[in-house]
């Protein structure tokens, strides 16, 4: 294998025309660039030099390597100085996948602040909500997503996610949503089972099955009239007086909940929130960078 300083040597005794200048130039000693140019000899299984007394000229082999060296130098120089661009922040890309009530809460503070910090990094953004968006993770289509996961399904989710690395990042309770002219509205709190003989509205898919297992641990099987994915339609069917949901409170905050009103649920309902990644990388400062400041995010 033709290793980059014994081509830098070569050129330098090119340049030069002998081993002594060579040595002068590169800051070493004469019998240090000779074992070089013997190892690049060797590597190259072909003389590279031709030594006739005090002159010295390249072979044809010779002058073919050093015509490329000049190429292999300069890319590698390239390579270095964008990989040092990256490692120090100055340059790189994050691609960032989160569920929608995600994207407009959590995610648009920690970018303006990676932004900010890292004006060089360049972060873009899709939405998907799991398992999708891990799926696109363990593809290669993201290097960071934004997950979660429900209380009563934390063990299996866990085993799913066992080859990622998962930084927590907040609980979201779910509240109860209710049109403002219900017998409910106005109350601090609500039982689930008070709800039983409502017409439902569910969310996500992942979201509908835990609505349905929550209900059905309350002692009835909701009856779902409406469901969409689109968070702001699930406040408006309610609004309209249509049924009554549970939504993340994420979700709610992203909303502008008109003809709404919120109540909590007991017992209680949480999702947890996370950020997910590959472990190599987590090690890339840029993708770490991100999680920090999806973190801080959180805790605002």
């Amino acid at each position: 294998m033709i290793e980059a300083r014994h081509l830098r040597v070569l050129r330098a005794v090119a340049g030069t025309g002998s081993f002594s200048a060579a040595a002068r130039e590169l800051g070493c000693t004469q019998p240090a660039v000779s074992q070089q140019m013997k190892a690049l000899e060797q590597s190259a299984g072909t003389p590279l030099l031709i030594r006739t007394g005090r002159e010295m000229r390249l072979t044809q082999a010779g002058e073919a390597l050093v015509r490329h060296a000049a190429g292999i130098l300069a890319g590698l120089t390239a390579a270095e100085e964008e990989v040092a661009a990256i490692a120090g922040l100055r340059a790189g890309r994050v691609r960032l996948v989160s569920f929608p009530s995600g994207s407009s809460t959590l995610v648009p503070t920690a970018l303006a602040a990676m932004r900010a910090a890292h004006p060089g990094t360049r972060i873009s953004l899709v939405e998907a909500e799991p398992p999708r968006s891990v799926e696109m993770l363990r593809e290669g289509d993201c290097d960071v997503a934004l997950a979660f996961r429900y209380g009563g399904g934390a063990a299996g989710a866990a085993a799913e996610w066992e080859d990622l690395v998962v930084t927590p990042l907040l609980t979201d309770r779910l509240v109860g949503l209710v049109p403002e002219g219900h017998r409910l509205a106005g109350a601090e709190r609500v039982g689930m089972a008070e709800l039983a003989e409502e017409p439902w509205i569910a969310g996500c898919p992942r979201c509908r099955r835990h609505l349905v297992e929550v209900c059905e641990g309350a002692g009835f099987t909701p009856r779902i009239d409406f469901a969409t994915d689109d968070y702001p339609a699930v406040v408006g069917l309610v609004g309209a007086g249509l049924g009554v949901a549970v939504l993340p409170e994420l979700a709610v905050e992203s909303v502008r909940a008109k003809g709404v009103s919120t109540l909590a649920v007991e017992p209680a309902v949480e999702r947890e929130v996370v950020a997910l990644t590959l472990p190599d990388l987590a090690r890339v400062p840029a993708v770490a960078a991100t999680l920090g400041e999806l973190v801080r995010a959180a805790a605002r």
